[in-house]
């Protein structure tokens, strides 16, 4: 059942990703990604406090959690993922992991989006 929640949230979560992030963007103009841009603060910003609502205040179940969290969210943005578990370790003071899931997350994916796109011109 814990996959249906994700699964429902997931939706609703892209849905709204689409929706900001098209509205921004036709605002702002194409000379940056404004849209995702903003998608990915407001995600941030989202899971800071459900998690700190859901877990530290102990507000909703785990099936509210798993459909916020992981499901809206994560359709929303799994940037916000990436912030919060960044921020989890900086708050245990592992400055090292947090420094290389920090700027090894950013490396790592841009590194694999040209490989991803080599390999598509390639084929």
């Amino acid at each position: 059942m814990h996959y249906a929640w994700v699964f429902l949230g997931g939706g609703v979560g892209a849905a709204l990703r689409f929706a900001l992030a098209s509205a921004v963007q036709a605002r702002a103009g194409a000379n940056f990604p404004w849209g995702t841009f903003a998608v990915n603060a407001v995600g941030c910003l989202a899971i800071g406090l459900l998690a700190t609502w859901t877990e530290e205040r102990e507000l909703g179940g785990e099936n509210l959690r798993l459909f916020l969290l992981a499901g809206v969210l994560g359709g929303f943005t799994t940037f916000s993922t990436f912030g919060l578990e960044t921020w989890r370790l900086i708050e245990l003071e592992a400055w090292g992991g947090a420094a290389l899931n920090a700027a090894g997350s950013v490396v790592v994916c841009v590194a694999a989006v040209v490989a991803g796109v080599a390999i598509g011109r390639a084929v």
